[in-house]
């Protein structure tokens, strides 16, 4: 009887070496990942297949600009991260969605995933926006700004390569970190647009869901092994035995005394 095979000790899946098999077990195994980029897919080719008209008149009915916050709220922050206003980036997108969204969904799991993009794209959204409202009232930005496109999903692919510097080990933590640095700073050092703010909170943010990574529950907690070693329970001391008596030899009795 053949026994079975051994699970992998780095608690890595392991995939098929048939090519549709690990494709499939890839899709099965980050499947919000996968759902969302369909979701993005069919959103795209009706944008492309759309009039002029009617394609710009989507692309601002969902954007999460000021103007469709105040009116439509949840559904601007929502709808907004499935359109992209290029469909011919799409095939862009797919790869940096395997590469950043279905590492990290296959390591965090689904939900601590989707809580972590999640709410990146809302904050980075309502913080961007937020600006772009200051720079109004402050004369910095025109009132048209109201209406500025704002959708596309890279809030939440920012917040993902914050979350994927703690998968790497070192030093190819420290040499990714830097390249994600630079990617998100340079622009925001060299006039920022809200949207290059709203890459920055995201990122900050999956930086900070580092308790919700499977590293953050393997780390020991602080202070184990670093306190003072505890002593050694002596071992029982012995009776100690007459000098001059054998080992294994009885005592001899002791004479009766006379009152």
């Amino acid at each position: 009887m053949t026994p079975p095979p051994e699970p992998p000790r780095d608690g890595r899946r392991q995939f098929s070496e048939n090519p549709l098999t690990w494709a499939k077990d890839w899709v099965r195994s980050s499947p919000g990942t996968h759902i969302w980029l369909l979701v993005i897919g069919i959103t795209s080719l009706v944008i492309a297949a759309a009039s002029d008209g009617l394609g710009e008149f989507l692309i601002h009915r969902t954007s999460s600009n000021i103007h469709e916050l105040n009116e439509h709220p949840l559904p601007s922050l929502l709808i907004s991260g499935f359109w992209i206003e290029r469909p011919s980036s799409f095939l862009l997108y797919v790869v940096m969605f395997e590469l950043l969204h279905a590492n990290v969904e296959r390591w965090t799991g689904t939900t601590r995933w989707l809580l972590t993009v999640g709410g990146a794209h809302i904050a980075a959204t309502l913080a961007s926006q937020e600006l772009v409202l200051l720079a109004i009232e402050g004369h910095r930005l025109p009132p048209s700004m109201t209406h500025v496109v704002d959708i596309g999903v890279s809030y939440g692919l920012a917040a993902a390569a914050g979350v994927l510097t703690y998968r790497l080990r070192p030093p190819w933590r420290y040499c990714y970190l830097a390249g994600v640095l630079i990617f998100f700073g340079i622009p925001l050092l060299t006039g920022a647009t809200f949207t290059d703010f709203g890459h920055a909170i995201a990122l900050i943010m999956g930086f900070a869901a580092w308790p919700l990574t499977p590293a953050a529950a393997a780390e020991p907690p602080p202070g184990d092994g670093d306190g003072p070693a505890e002593p050694a329970a002596a071992p029982p001391q012995e009776r100690a035995e007459p000098p001059g008596r054998a080992e294994g030899q009885a005592a001899a009795p002791e004479s009766p005394q006379a009152e």
